[in-house]
């Protein structure tokens, strides 16, 4: 059954009824927050769970982040003033027009995320999907859910010498996933078990030390990440709004010593100033790329007339994720026409707002991170796992939480100059999402559907 109305009569938003699509750790936190002030929020979920990113994007070496962020997650959307509706994609199984004008919420916010990878910008690539391209959403997904014997999902064999297309966390991870799991491979050929987990804390060359190995004794080339600027322009560390020279130089030492460090410990290559230009096809196959060298001027990469080719086992395309179309809401090139992009407006919906990925347009966790530059690169040291284990890397989260409240606060704003709901208005809205949790076969029950449909051996 669904949670009854729990708010003082005097709570400020007491009799409004609002919608949250999606449950991660954004939408968590702003149900939370207004259901606290007396709104009945229903949370609408396009998975069983409602853990996003943290779940299928953040790879499964990140052990404490990753369940912590669960159980807070979890503690959020129990809240009795929060209705949880699993299993219900806005567009596919909700009709977003009729959510928004028809069902009765004061405020809608989207929180859904950006879950469709930007596609590799050379004509025809897609064609090649699951014959030597490999995108990074998917890639991650089966490594995050490999290990469980109910799993359903793609899957893709990691390989030695493979080529990434990147720059950025995202890209990191990818490359991880790719030195870990390889090297893992080579080592038990030669009778030496290890786990994932002691390669990615310890690192490729400690362990292989003790064992009186070096990686060259493995036969690995290595996978390459190819970037399309320098070294120091990869975003691992945000320089702030109207930095100075010196600052943003600072920012770009910060960003080479940390990519260094990543580099020595997993052992991967990177190839700068390299952009992808042209497929290399053999048999219906995708065995290679062209790449054009680019030189920086005025910050942005510019190509030039020198171009080469590089082969490997297949390619991985990790150069950003952008949210997916929802029927009923005008595209502006890869993102939602907004019409103000602080809050995730649409001239349309005037009752919509939206937070997030769903309006950057990145795909990854910490793309809202706003520290200070200094705090920032201790953080993603510890993100990466190259400074002291994954000590402290929970900072990661703070930017997308603080975005969250804020973002909280207007859309409860907004429903609060609006009229509230009586009685009627309420038992019918009620009833209309009852009507959709029985469908999915959720009972109103939060703690036992998540017992229900997490795997035992989920990571």
């Amino acid at each position: 059954m669904l949670h009854a109305m729990t708010e003082p009569s005097g709570s400020a938003l007491a009799g409004r009824a609002i919608a949250v699509v999606g449950g991660a750790t954004a939408g968590a936190e702003v149900a939370e927050r207004l259901a606290q002030q007396g709104a009945w929020v229903v949370v609408f979920e396009q998975n069983a769970r409602p853990y996003g990113k943290i779940e299928d994007g953040l790879p499964r070496w990140h052990i404490e982040l990753r369940h912590k962020e669960y159980r807070t997650i979890d503690a959020k959307l129990a809240h009795p003033n929060v209705a949880f509706v699993p299993h219900t994609r806005i567009g596919r199984d909700v009709d977003f027009a009729e959510l928004a004008r028809g069902w009765g919420f004061h405020s809608v916010l989207l929180a859904n995320g950006a879950w469709r990878d930007r596609p590799l910008p050379v004509e025809g690539a897609d064609a090649y999907v699951g014959r030597g391209l490999v995108y990074q959403n998917p890639f991650i997904i089966w490594f995050n859910h490999a290990n469980e014997a109910h799993y359903t999902g793609e899957r893709f064999e990691p390989a030695d010498d493979v080529l990434v297309v990147g720059g950025g966390l995202a890209s990191i991870d990818v490359v991880k996933v790719l030195m870990l799991e390889t090297a893992r491979a080579a080592l038990a050929a030669r009778g030496i078990e290890l786990t994932m987990l002691e390669l990615e804390v310890k690192g490729i060359p400690k362990l292989l030390e003790r064992h009186g190995l070096a990686f060259e004794d493995l036969g690995l080339r290595g996978c390459t990440l190819f970037y399309r600027r320098r070294l120091e322009d990869m975003p691992l560390v945000e320089v702030p709004e109207g930095a100075s020279a010196d600052r943003r130089a600072k920012v770009e030492g910060a960003r080479h010593k940390l990519l260094e460090k990543a580099i020595e410990k997993y052992r991967f290559r990177v190839e700068p100033l390299a952009a992808p230009d042209g497929l290399v096809v053999e048999e219906g196959q995708l065995v290679g790329l062209r790449f054009r060298r680019t030189r920086m001027e005025g910050g942005r990469p510019v190509p030039t007339d020198e171009t080469f080719e590089r082969r490997g086992r297949y390619v991985i395309s990790s150069i950003g994720s952008i949210p997916e179309p929802i029927p009923g809401i005008d595209m502006k090139g890869e993102l939602l026409a907004f019409t103000d992009w602080d809050l995730g407006r649409l001239a349309a919906y005037p009752n919509v707002f939206s937070a997030g990925n769903v309006v950057t347009g990145k795909g990854n966790i910490v793309a809202s991170r706003k520290h200070a530059t200094h705090v920032a690169a201790k953080v993603i040291e510890a993100f990466l796992g190259v400074g002291e284990g994954h000590r402290g890397e929970e900072g990661v989260l703070e930017g997308e939480r603080e975005a969250a409240r804020r973002m909280a606060d207007a859309v409860g704003g907004h429903a609060a100059e609006q009229t509230p709901h009586g009685d009627g208005a309420l038992a019918r809205l009620r009833a209309r999402v009852r009507e959709r949790q029985a469908a999915v076969g959720f009972s109103g029950d939060y703690g036992a559907w998540i017992a229900r449909v997490t795997p035992p051996d989920l990571e």
